[in-house]
């Protein structure tokens, strides 16, 4: 049992991951995210040991598993990921939308995640494009990056997306800018009951192409008559569309793809207890005016919880569309910034490939280099350490965050 701070998903997945792994059938998926997250930063990966050149201390760090799912592996591709996104830019305003289905439709994303998380994507991308080149709304070619959340802060299953969408775009011809009006972008109304319908359209055409299972509590709606009516009765649900106000500027936009990006089900910083085969863990009610509480769950259901938002192999959860495509990005950002008279940003060109320690000291400021018992000297590497397996976690040294 623990109790003291320092709690980790790790923790929780080492004592009780052996007994829920034999107690339940597992896709190979969620086995690997667990296997990763339990040897992160442990001798299993080995490491390296680092001497100062000062004062003699000795560092092991151990190499961190880099699996996305990893409450520990994402800050450095987080900032590596935003350093890139802010040379595209514009000195305009963004919005951010979100877009999030029914919750009638859980059991079936959970049973078809890569289907249904298309289906949102496209669904909302769409949604946006079409209305924004429409000349009722707005007439222009806009700007869309979307990120998948699949959950809730308490970890129950919440499929939505988050999207950050250009104030304006490139005219039907892309000969100028079209501006949005000032603090406006398009009706909520309008986009939810687009949304809606294209997701449900594009849901009717994937069960006709047998896309989908339905295994288990789903079954029944294998029967073409039973899906429809349940698709059918999904038109009178509420699908929440919301559009907050514009960001404050492009340090605004930084500060969101910073909170949102690389985000995963639940960060260890908000793990309060590991006791008696069950965790408590902080999270905030946004039905109750976003006040904060403490939810406490058995750790077979705390596990089974966390491994509902495991993501299949190689899916792509962010996602550019529009102006923001990957293929054409380049060019319609240098066609924006000349219609909007500004200089175009250059990125600076390295003559050797940065080491992660020089990233992570331009990028986020920290320098791993120096020694952290005398502050003065510098840490050089004396020695590698091949991977070891053992069956009980090894002591662990100070870990640095991004060993390689």
């Amino acid at each position: 049992m623990r109790t003291s701070g320092g709690l980790e998903v790790a923790d929780i997945f080492r004592q009780y991951g052996p007994v829920y792994r034999e107690s339940h059938r597992m896709p190979r998926d969620h086995l690997r995210v667990m296997h990763a997250i339990e040897i992160c930063r442990t001798a299993a990966l080995g490491g390296h040991k680092d001497k100062c050149d000062s004062c003699g201390h000795l560092e092991i760090s151990y190499n961190s598993c880099r699996n996305r799912h990893c409450p520990k592996c994402q800050t450095l591709q987080k900032e590596k990921w935003i350093e890139a996104r802010s040379e595209d830019l514009l000195p305009i305003q963004y919005f951010h939308v979100v877009f999030t289905i029914p919750s009638e439709l859980n059991p079936l994303v959970s049973m078809n995640s890569k289907v249904m998380c298309d289906l949102l994507f496209r669904s909302a991308s769409e949604t946006l494009t079409e209305l924004a080149n429409d000349p009722k709304h707005l007439g222009a070619k806009i700007g869309v990056i979307g990120v998948l959340h699949t959950w809730g802060q308490n970890l129950r299953e919440h499929p939505h997306v988050h999207c950050i969408v250009t104030g304006g775009g490139l005219s039907p011809d892309g000969g100028r800018w079209v501006p949005c009006r000032k603090g406006f972008f398009i009706p909520v109304r309008v986009m939810s009951a687009l949304f809606r319908g294209k997701f449900l359209d594009l849901l009717k055409k994937s069960f006709a192409g047998g896309d989908l299972v339905f295994p288990g509590s789903i079954s029944h709606l294998k029967e073409p008559g039973t899906f429809e009516s349940f698709r059918r009765h999904l038109y009178y649900k509420k699908w929440v569309v919301y559009c907050k106000p514009p960001f404050d500027g492009v340090k605004g936009v930084l500060q969101y793809l910073g909170r949102y990006t690389h985000r995963i089900a639940i960060s260890n910083n908000r793990i309060l207890t590991i006791l008696d085969g069950k965790v408590s863990f902080l999270w905030r009610d946004y039905a109750d005016d976003n006040r904060q509480k403490t939810m406490t769950l058995t750790a077979d259901e705390f596990i089974r919880r966390f491994l509902l938002h495991v993501l299949p192999s190689r899916y792509v959860r962010i996602r550019h569309f529009g102006l923001l495509a990957n293929r054409n990005r380049k060019d319609n950002i240098a066609s924006c910034r000349e219609f909007l008279e500004t200089g175009k940003t250059v990125r600076k060109e390295t003559g050797r490939r940065e080491t992660w320690q020089e990233q992570l000291l331009r990028i986020c400021g920290i320098d791993v280099t120096t020694c952290p018992v005398c502050k003065k000297g510098r840490m050089s590497r004396v020695e590698n350490l091949l991977p070891y397996r053992c069956n009980s976690p090894p002591e662990l040294f100070r870990w640095v965050p991004f060993a390689m």
